[in-house]
């Protein structure tokens, strides 16, 4: 049975970068339930209040316990094919990550899901067996079961997508630094031109 990783012919990872691995945290931030994954693990950060206000400062603090001594994090952006009622709520708190970043001088970036997809799978495009395009939380799964066959960190519970596209966040950082998790197709690593990374001695210097 050909899996997932099988498509293409595999590759080299990028240089191993000399020196110890930076510490990187990966971060699928949101109002609810924001993943977070660090090198072999995966958490998440939830919030149930119906406070606007209480669900801000739950996530940041939450989030921040788990950054704080980060040197490099990365971060899921917006979608913006989507158009949702909690669209501003969610960029006004991921705003307040990245200030929260900023003020603290940890440097960070921020991946399009597009990106995360490609990077997880190769593609954004997938097909079901009745060659129905893939959408929402079928695309969801397929990343997550990427996770999982690539990097062994399988996923379960509630927060179960939210930490898998958590720890691409981390995979693609790493990668970027020299230091990758895993080998991947070329394809997929393509995913980590065309997005805004902060200058490496920024990171490798802290």
């Amino acid at each position: 049975m050909t899996t997932l990783f099988e498509l293409t012919p595999q590759v080299p990872a990028a240089t191993t970068a000399t020196g110890p691995r930076p510490l990187v945290i990966g971060l699928d931030v949101a109002m609810g339930i924001s993943g977070v994954a660090g090198v072999g693990w995966t958490d998440h950060v939830r919030c149930t209040s119906d406070s606007q206000h209480e669900r801000f400062a739950a996530q940041l603090a939450g989030l921040a316990s788990f950054y704080r001594n980060a040197d490099f994090v990365v971060i899921e952006g917006a979608a913006y094919s989507k158009n949702n009622q909690g669209a501003d709520a969610l960029a006004a708190m991921r705003w307040m990550v990245r200030h929260d970043l900023w003020k603290h001088g940890i440097p960070y970036t921020v991946i399009t899901p597009s990106k995360r997809i490609t990077y997880a799978t190769g593609t954004t495009v997938h097909y079901d067996e009745n060659n129905v395009r893939l959408k929402g939380t079928a695309l969801k799964a397929l990343v997550r079961a990427a996770v999982g066959e690539r990097y062994g960190i399988h996923t379960e519970g509630t927060a179960k997508s939210d930490e898998a596209d958590a720890y691409v966040m981390l995979a693609m950082g790493l990668h970027w630094l020299g230091h990758p998790l895993a080998e991947v197709p070329a394809k997929h690593a393509a995913a980590l031109a065309g997005c805004q990374w902060p200058e490496r001695e920024q990171v490798i210097a802290r």
